[in-house]
């Protein structure tokens, strides 16, 4: 997330257009996010970097928040998702495993859709003027809302969970 609010479409005056600010500076918060396909609610990582090692302890906090469940993870093919702290983590961790998603497939990805509502709640078209403010609003909007993804049904879980138990 940058400090540079992203546009969405929006109703003014003709021949009014609305002045969107624009920031300079390259200053980011990253976001780690993990969806509980069951009850909608997120396990949220903030962090100025992405990298292996926040990977992992994003990862330990989903281990953490779930402490007697097996632990499938959806993710994408970020960079960040890939190297030795995690590899050590799984290793560790034999009721956690990472499914990734194929390339270029977002909508295969249930996080994906928690992050266009939270852009769409926090950031596009936001007044904000501190980075710092705008990552806390977008960190309590993950933290305070619960985000319902058809991913389950859609995909067969419903049918198969009798199964399973």
């Amino acid at each position: 997330m940058y400090l540079q609010a992203t546009t969405m479409n929006v109703w003014s005056p003709r021949g009014q257009t609305p002045i969107v600010r624009v920031d300079a500076g390259r200053s980011k918060a990253g976001f780690y996010g993990t969806l509980n396909l069951k009850t909608g609610q997120e396990v949220v990582t903030r962090s100025p970097v992405l990298n292996a090692e926040v990977t992992a302890r994003h990862l330990q906090q989903g281990l953490d928040a779930f402490p007697q469940q097996p632990i499938l993870f959806f993710w994408d093919r970020a960079p960040w998702h890939h190297g030795e702290p995690i590899q050590r983590l799984l290793a560790a961790n034999p009721r956690l495993e990472i499914m990734e998603c194929p390339v270029a497939a977002p909508e295969l990805n249930p996080q994906e859709q928690v992050w266009k509502q939270t852009r769409r709640a926090i950031s596009h078209n936001h007044l904000t003027p501190k980075l710092p403010k705008l990552a806390d609003d977008f960190e309590h909007h993950l933290q305070s809302n619960t985000f319902q993804s058809s991913f389950l049904h859609r995909y067969g879980y419903d049918l198969v969970c009798p199964f399973l138990n």
